[in-house]
């Protein structure tokens, strides 16, 4: 059997990490009630942390019944797949953030969300904005870079 030169080998996968989609960001969220994050993908595994419901999360990789995943503070660690939901959540990162009536930082201020507020995204990210719906039910467009997890 012939072997590919390192070289080639290197550039064939650099151009597949380059294709369209090939980094599609996965996004769920914990589901009705909180869940335990392991270290490894079993129950066995050493407790990390208890994640909050409605905590978005980044889906890494999925193994068997497991689901490795990103919070929002760059933690990995695993989760049960069927703690997750594909319901779209949302944690404030900016200090406090604005959430206008328009995807328009001229339109009026709804409301505004401290760091670490859930919001529910309600539309997907267009164009530098994000539909918004805080859980006492107000809505409005958040600037995407004032938000994790879309």
């Amino acid at each position: 059997m012939k072997r590919l030169p390192l070289i080639l080998c290197a550039t064939v996968l650099g151009a597949a990490a380059l294709a369209p989609n090939a980094f599609a960001l996965d996004f769920k969220s914990v589901g009705a009630s909180p869940s335990i994050m392991y270290d490894a993908p079993s129950e066995k595994g050493r407790r990390v942390y208890v994640a909050p419901r409605g905590m978005p999360v980044e889906v890494v990789l999925t193994y068997g019944e497991w689901s490795k995943v990103r919070d929002a503070a760059g933690t990995l660690s695993w989760i049960q797949s069927k703690a997750l939901t594909p319901k779209r959540m949302l944690v404030v990162s900016a200090t406090n953030a604005r959430i206008f009536n328009a995807a328009d930082e001229g339109s009026p201020v709804v409301f505004t969300a401290d760091k670490n507020v859930l919001l529910e995204m309600i539309e997907s990210p267009n164009n530098g904005w994000v539909k918004v719906r805080h859980r006492d039910g107000q809505t409005g467009f958040a600037r995407i870079a004032d938000v994790w997890g879309g």
